[in-house]
Order: C-alpha cells, then sequence, then structure tokens
C-alpha cells in the first residue's frame, strides 16, 4: 500500500484502484495490509492524515518497512508487523497493543487441531468425511482432529489415528510448523505430521465413509479441505541435513 497518491490525505479515503479497500476511510481504524511501496514521501502523507485527523486508529502489516514504519513514528500511530494478515477481515474488532507487538481478534475463536498424512510404499491415506461431522461434510482430508487438553500434539496426532483409522503401529517421519487460515469466525490452526505405516488395512470411523490411498499426484482429482494440498506437499518435502 503506498500512502503517497494511495490514500486522499484529507479525507482518509483509500484512492487507489487495485486496492480491495478503495472508498473505505482509514480515519479512526486499524489499518491492516502486507507492507508499503512508494515513495519516502509517504510518511509525510501519513502525517498529514494525522494533522487533518483523519489517520489510521493502528495499522497491522505482514513485514514492515521504513516508509510505513518512519510515517507510524512520525504520526504517533502504534504499529504491529509480523502479522498474518490473511486471518483479519474487513469489519473484525481488533485489539492491538503495540508495545507488546500482539494483535487480538475480538470475535474470532482459534482452534487448534492435527492433521496426520499416513504413508505406505509411496502412496497417501485421505478420508472423505461423512455427513454426520460439523464441518467440510463430504471433503477429503488427513486424519484430523482437535488437540485435547493437556496433551502435546503429537500425542493427540497418534490418538486420531487410532480412533479413525484402526491403525495402533505408526512410525512418526515428520513434523512441520504449524499454519493457520481463517473460515468465517474462526482460525484454524493445523499440526501438520507424516508418519509411515506397515498396513493399508484401515477401519474407519463415523467420521468418515470412504478411503484411499493415492500417490499424492492424484490429489487434484479430490475435493478436499482447505490447505490439504499445501501441507502434503511441504510434508513429503525430503528434509535437508
Amino acid at each position: 500500500m503506498s500512502f503517497l497518491g494511495g490514500v486522499d490525505t484529507s479525507n482518509g479515503v483509500v484512492l487507489d484502484p487495485e486496492s480491495p479497500l478503495i472508498g473505505e476511510s482509514v480515519r479512526g481504524r486499524i489499518l491492516a495490509f502486507p507492507f508499503g511501496i512508494g515513495s519516502t514521501v509517504g510518511s509525510y502523507a501519513m502525517y498529514q492524515l494525522k494533522l487533518n485527523k483523519v489517520a489510521p486508529r493502528a495499522i497491522i502489516n505482514q513485514s514492515a518497512e521504513p516508509i510505513v514504519a518512519t510515517g507510524a513514528i512520525m504520526s504517533e500511530i502504534p504499529m504491529v508487523d509480523n502479522i498474518d494478515i490473511s486471518l483479519i477481515a474487513t469489519g473484525d474488532r481488533v485489539a492491538v497493543n503495540a508495545a507488546d507487538g500482539t494483535v487480538e481478534l475480538r470475535d474470532v475463536t482459534e482452534r487448534h487441531v492435527v492433521t496426520s498424512i499416513l504413508r505406505n510404499r509411496g502412496r497417501i491415506l485421505i478420508l472423505k468425511r461423512s455427513d454426520k461431522v460439523g464441518s467440510y461434510r463430504g471433503s477429503w482430508a488427513g486424519v484430523s482432529g482437535f488437540v485435547e487438553k493437556a496433551e502435546t500434539y503429537e500425542e493427540a496426532a497418534r490418538r486420531e489415528i487410532v480412533e479413525e483409522t484402526g491403525l495402533g503401529k505408526v512410525r512418526f517421519s515428520k513434523m512441520i510448523p504449524s499454519r493457520s487460515f481463517r473460515d468465517d469466525d474462526s482460525v484454524w490452526t493445523i499440526h501438520p505430521f507424516l508418519f509411515d505405516v506397515s498396513s493399508r488395512e484401515v477401519d474407519i470411523d463415523w467420521e468418515h465413509d470412504a478411503y484411499a490411498w493415492i500417490v499424492p499426484d492424484e490429489l487434484e482429482e479430490y475435493p478436499s479441505v482447505p490447505g490439504l494440498h499445501a501441507v502434503i506437499k511441504n510434508l513429503l518435502e525430503p528434509t535437508n541435513l
């Protein structure tokens, strides 16, 4: 986002035709955008917003850069960066604590779940969610479930594997960093695992009505839950030693 020419400094209205916020006013609101671009004069444009009393109340960035950071300092606008702004939606009630570097979505609940991909001789297991579950009915997924109180993520992953597939003997192969995505008033934080198994004999539970052992390239043929393709790709990437 560029404040020089991208925002009307007289009233705070976004002018940039490529911005999804075009026509919106930043006045008195918390403004979230990936990063700043443009001339260093953009810092003074932010200060002009402050002088005209139409500046944003706070700024959230995915990655701070000098133009916006300088403008925020000059204009005394609280600013936090290193935030995944894809988790924030226009209209959210947001609390920003610039001193602590934290952002709170007041009406959004974070839900921690584990997703395990089981691998056997080059094929991976995917499960079709039944019409009895609360979300993503009919979509294909890994072995997934909520993390219960006092469980570690690996303990939750192993428990779900037993409950949903009947496979008790699994060998841990890999865990990758968690990833989050927004769905309505929930943020789902996924903790992905890869396990190797010696058998393809699966006994699915009521949460699923079908399963398939596929080669990874076949995943495109199956309508799946959000983020599954990226999770599988990253889990199956060779680990750099």
